[in-house]
């Protein structure tokens, strides 16, 4: 019982850091007025201590709730990203994961949202490696190196290819994105 009661302890303390700093990496994420709170509710005693943690999400007007009864898709995944960016860079306790891999974190994102999701992720690139999967432009202008894969079907065989493209052909790549093809505004608009 008293090492239970010093688990809840540093659970305690560990999560009044952690919602700090998770709240505030939401709010560089377009997501200001939400707050990350962490339940740690008292059960009965066991081999990992005497609580129950969950992580929750709290919006203006609204009680707390779990994550996955309150964030939708695009707040998930900004969720997700702030997650990461406060426990992979070691924002808590200075250690540091090495390689981080995002299929699609800008799902339901777009516009100015969109460009605070490159800019954490680019971020977190400071202090790890990170491979994104994006369909957005705002996204992708924030990467080191930018890879295209392209899918092939000749009728009979699928077959998909990856490419790095800089200088021209990512300017190019980034106007596809965006929608404006290799037009002169489409291309302008790219480098912008």
């Amino acid at each position: 019982l008293e090492t239970a009661a010093a688990l809840t302890a540093a659970r305690r303390d560990a999560a009044a850091r952690f919602e700090r700093a998770v709240t505030e990496e939401l709010g560089r994420l377009a997501m200001g007025s939400a707050r990350v709170l962490v339940a740690v509710t008292p059960v009965e005693p066991g081999p990992h201590g005497a609580d129950e943690v969950e992580i929750q999400l709290a919006h203006p007007g609204a009680a707390p709730r779990s994550v996955a009864k309150s964030a939708s898709g695009g707040e998930l995944s900004r969720l997700m990203l702030a997650l990461e960016v406060v426990t992979g860079a070691g924002a808590l306790d200075g250690r540091a994961v090495p390689t981080f891999v995002f299929d699609e974190v800008d799902a339901g994102v777009g516009g100015v949202a969109a460009l605070h999701v490159g800019a954490r992720l680019a971020a977190l690139a400071a202090h790890a490696q990170v491979v994104v999967v994006t369909h957005l432009a705002q996204v992708a202008a924030y990467a080191d190196r930018h890879l295209v894969v392209r899918k092939d079907d000749d009728g009979a065989v699928t077959s998909s290819a990856v490419t790095e493209v800089e200088g021209a052909q990512r300017l190019g790549e980034l106007a596809r994105m965006m929608g404006g093809g290799a037009s002169a505004e489409g291309l302008e608009h790219a480098r912008v």
